[in-house]
């Protein structure tokens, strides 16, 4: 542990797997004392507590407005202060939005991108009161280019990319940074629960990541979630306290120019 937050304390939603659960581990070897929350029961506690971390779970849906005085309320009460929130959770539905129906719209919405603006309200005033504090929003590199299939997804993470800049504009006399972060394709659980087809006509056929990463990405390998932590890591560190309002892509290369030339 070289304790890069140590002394801080963080809130990481969606928190109970894949890039949510790296990020909570990440910064917890770090140094940082973490809240995790998700709807889902989640063993990364467990783990970090064994390795020396300090952390605590609760159960939330980022929807829920009710339960989110609550949910700062508790980072402060445990930790005595909170430094940095990652808005992680999200999820995904493929279907081509000519068929996609209404409530898989408003799901995506309601998760990715309100969920996002609940996490940073409720973040802001205990940030105010602990001196300033890093808020870095989980959007996608389907927040900076269209992607067939996936229009709804786009949209709640372009939504999030904007809204990081306008956080980080209406906060930075309040030392209070905020960055969207944008993976590409990283090999997480979730891409074997990615609903796929219109409502109705659904089926939950797992899609490969290493498969995909092999036809899309320069860089020879599927993106592991450390990798995407890592970044996150940064920006809640002081090597990151000039910087917000900006994207951190980490996609292999996907949004630099072209398709990459086959492999031999």
């Amino acid at each position: 542990m070289s304790g890069q937050v140590a002394g801080k304390a963080a809130i990481v939603t969606g928190g109970a797997s894949g890039i949510g659960e790296a990020c909570a581990e990440t910064l917890a070897r770090e140094g940082a004392a973490v809240l995790v929350t998700d709807i889902d029961d989640t063993r990364v506690v467990e783990r970090i507590l064994r390795a020396g971390g300090k952390a605590r779970y609760l159960h939330h849906d980022v929807r829920d407005e009710a339960g989110w005085p609550g949910v700062s309320a508790e980072a402060e009460k445990l930790f005595g202060r909170l430094d940095i929130m990652v808005a992680n959770a999200g999820i995904g539905v493929m279907a081509p939005i000519a068929e996609m129906t209404l409530a898989d719209w408003q799901r995506q919405q309601a998760i990715n991108l309100d969920g996002v603006f609940l996490s940073i309200k409720h973040a802001i005033p205990a940030m105010k009161r602990a001196g300033g504090g890093s808020l870095v929003l989980m959007s996608s590199i389907a927040g900076l280019r269209g992607a067939p299939g996936l229009a709804a997804y786009s949209a709640t993470k372009g939504g999030v990319r904007l809204l990081a800049k306008s956080v980080a504009l209406e906060h930075a006399a309040d030392n209070i940074r905020c960055n969207s972060v944008h993976p590409g394709i990283i090999a997480t659980p979730i891409w074997g629960k990615i609903p796929t087809g219109a409502e109705g006509n659904r089926r939950n056929a797992p899609i490969d990541p290493r498969e995909r990463a092999a036809q899309s990405v320069p860089l020879p390998r599927v993106g592991e979630a450390q990798d995407i932590a890592n970044g996150v890591l940064f920006l809640c560190t002081e090597a990151a306290n000039y910087m917000t309002g900006q994207e951190l892509v980490i996609d292999g290369g996907m949004t630099a120019g072209g398709r990459p030339q086959p492999r031999s």
